[in-house]
């Protein structure tokens, strides 16, 4: 139980949690399409409505917790510092995740998310579902460029190069866990990647847009 947890919170997070391994394992063993919501519930010994309380459809047992962090990259820029160009914010709160080992920039070996990563990537409609959260994302942060006094066009190449960036990193990092490589040991060298990424792009961008 964490500090300031009450029973109750901790019961639903622990309730949660067993959804989501359960899930995740009748998936892996079965295939994701095999599977039905009402076959997780009774294996998870729970109702089908609880699941659906928990998570809001069967492809988020696999993705919330990536779909919680896709809309990072459009919060650094809309949060910059004033004077901050948004490759610098970006790459701000990169490094920043970076120093925290937060497992959203793919720093995580754990086996539950490496068995959730490698599930969406052999399952076409939860990569399509990742794929289409991720791209919306990139919309939403050209639009807010292009808001700032942007031309639309250019904020468009802008997103896209941010969040390239920003996701070619990530997939790097899982890449290498997924192969055998530690979360510690990706993590020794994941900012000097992230440097070299970042200065790629702003070569490109520069101080675009201006200040905040």
């Amino acid at each position: 139980m964490t500090a300031g947890e009450g029973l109750r919170e901790r019961k639903k997070r622990e309730t949660a949690m067993r959804i989501w391994r359960t899930a995740l394992d009748l998936f892996t063993e079965r295939g994701f399409d095999h599977v039905s919501v009402a076959e997780i519930a009774a294996a998870a010994d729970v109702s089908k409505m609880t699941v659906f309380n928990y998570f809001g459809t069967k492809e988020d047992l696999v993705t919330a917790p990536m779909m919680n962090h896709v809309g990072d990259v459009v919060r650094a820029v809309r949060e910059r510092e004033a004077g901050e160009s948004a490759v610098a914010a970006v790459r701000r709160q990169f490094l920043e995740m970076i120093e925290l080992r937060d497992p959203s920039v793919g720093l995580n070996d754990d086996p539950r998310s490496l068995q959730a990563r490698q599930l969406i990537q052999n399952t076409p409609v939860l990569l399509q579902r990742v794929s289409l959260a991720f791209g919306e994302a990139q919309r939403e942060l050209a639009e807010l460029l292009a808001a700032e006094g942007g031309d639309p066009m250019l904020a468009a190449v802008a997103a896209a190069q941010l969040t390239g960036a920003r996701n070619a990193l990530i997939n790097e990092h899982h890449r290498r866990i997924l192969g055998g490589e530690s979360a510690r040991w990706v993590a020794t060298d994941a900012a000097e990647r992230a440097e070299r990424a970042f200065v790629q792009v702003e070569n490109g961008l520069g101080s675009y847009p201006g200040p905040a």
